[in-house]
């Protein structure tokens, strides 16, 4: 028993199945014709981004610079307690503060 598989865009697809590349798509029953149709998926590249570039270390975390902001990440062990914590996070944040206007002052 033979089976016909309807393809769309056999050209691209043969080429990439001729360079080794597996093709993702969907096997489905076309509803007009009741014959089995392959659509294969439109993928796009991964688009890649810059790396952030760290400012600095704290005790407790990082600053970073993207393209488009400047990043705080703290954290925070919950065994210190709340009253620790704040104090960790008041003294860091002035630490990082005092990285970022560094930082300006010697980008000027």
């Amino acid at each position: 028993m033979k089976k016909y598989i309807f393809i769309m865009d056999v050209l691209k697809i043969m080429e990439g199945l001729k360079t080794g590349k597996r093709i993702e798509g969907v096997l489905y029953l076309d509803k007009e014709s009741g014959m089995p149709t392959f659509k294969a998926y439109n993928r796009q590249p991964r688009r890649s981004r810059p790396k952030d570039k760290l400012l600095c270390y704290l005790e407790h975390g990082w600053v970073k610079e993207s393209v488009q902001r400047i990043k705080v990440f703290e954290s925070l062990p919950k065994r210190i307690g709340a009253a620790r914590m704040i104090e960790a996070l008041e003294r860091e944040t002035v630490e990082a503060a005092n990285e970022i206007e560094e930082r300006e002052l010697f980008d000027m």
